[in-house]
C-alpha cells in the first residue's frame, strides 16, 4: 500500500523547548487519520511542519515521496480552524472558495473559476450560500465554505486542524458525514487535528495519540486503549476524565 505521509524519527524544538519527539509512522493513502492529544502536545506544529510552513532539521518527512517544501500545493489542501477567520472581512462565500483554486485573493470570479468553485460548494452542499457574505453564515455554513475551499482543486490530501471547533453538534455530524463522503468519491486521505478521541475513534481507519511524544500510532481501537489515554491526557477519575471506548 503507497503512502501519502512518511515520518521517521522527527524531532522539534522551539528553542530549548522540546515539543516533538521522535515521531515515527507511515499514514496509507485513501485512509482517514485523526492526531489527537491535549493542548500544547504538538498537534499545530507537526500539522505545520507538514504543510512547509516550519523547516525542521531533525529527521524525515515526506508527501507523497516530497520534502513537504518540494511537495504540490494542488495536491494538498487544508482547512483552518474557522475562530482565527475574520467574519467581517467583506467577501462573498464563492470568492472564498475561488481562492483556493487561485492561490490568491480573487477581485473577480471568472467563468471557469464560478464553475470549479460552485462544483466544490455542491459537492459539500452549500451552494446555496455561493453569494452570501462571510459574516452571514453561520458557523457550520462556513465550514463547509472554507471546505469547499479546501477540496476546490480535487487534492489528494485535506489537512483539517480541530474543524468542529465553534459549530454546534448538528453541525457536527455533518461536516463529519462530508468528509466521508468527499473521501470515498475521491480516494483522498484525510488528516484531522483533534482533542476529541471519542471522535477520532468514530471516523478514524488510524490514530496518532501525541503528547510531544508519540504515544501511539494505530488503528483507533488499540491507539485509544485507556492506558494510552492515561499516559497522553494524564487526567482521570473526574468529569473531565477518561471514559473507556468501546
Amino acid at each position: 500500500m503507497n503512502s501519502a505521509i512518511k515520518i521517521k524519527n522527527l524531532s522539534f524544538n522551539y528553542g530549548d523547548i522540546e515539543v516533538l519527539e521522535n515521531i515515527n509512522l507511515s499514514i496509507p493513502d485513501n485512509s482517514f487519520v485523526s492526531i489527537v492529544g491535549p493542548n500544547g502536545a504538538g498537534k499545530s506544529t507537526l500539522m505545520k511542519i507538514l504543510l512547509g510552513l516550519i523547516n525542521f532539521e531533525k529527521g524525515e518527512v515526506s508527501i507523497f515521496g516530497k520534502t513537504p517544501d518540494k511537495a504540490d500545493p494542488s495536491l494538498i489542501g487544508y482547512v483552518p480552524q474557522i475562530k482565527t477567520m475574520d467574519r467581517n472581512f467583506p467577501a462573498l462565500a464563492i470568492e472564498l472558495v475561488t481562492s483556493g483554486l487561485t492561490r490568491r485573493w480573487p477581485w473577480s470570479v471568472k467563468g471557469n473559476e464560478r464553475e470549479k468553485s460552485l462544483e466544490a460548494l455542491a459537492m459539500v452542499k452549500a451552494e446555496n450560500l455561493a453569494e452570501r457574505t462571510l459574516s452571514e453564515l453561520s458557523g457550520g455554513e462556513l465550514q463547509r465554505v472554507c471546505l469547499a475551499r479546501s477540496i476546490v482543486r480535487s487534492p489528494k490530501l485535506v489537512v483539517l486542524d480541530e474543524p468542529a471547533t465553534g459549530i454546534d453538534a448538528i453541525g457536527e455530524a455533518d461536516l463529519y458525514n462530508l468528509l466521508e463522503s468527499y473521501q470515498e468519491k475521491s480516494k483522498a486521505t484525510i488528516l484531522m487535528i483533534t482533542h476529541d478521541w471519542h471522535v477520532a475513534h468514530h471516523h478514524s481507519d488510524y490514530v496518532l495519540l501525541l503528547n510531544r511524544k508519540q504515544v501511539s500510532f494505530g488503528v483507533p481501537k488499540e491507539a485509544l486503549g485507556e492506558n494510552n489515554l492515561r499516559i497522553a491526557f494524564g487526567h482521570i477519575g473526574h468529569e473531565h476524565g477518561i471514559r473507556t471506548i468501546g
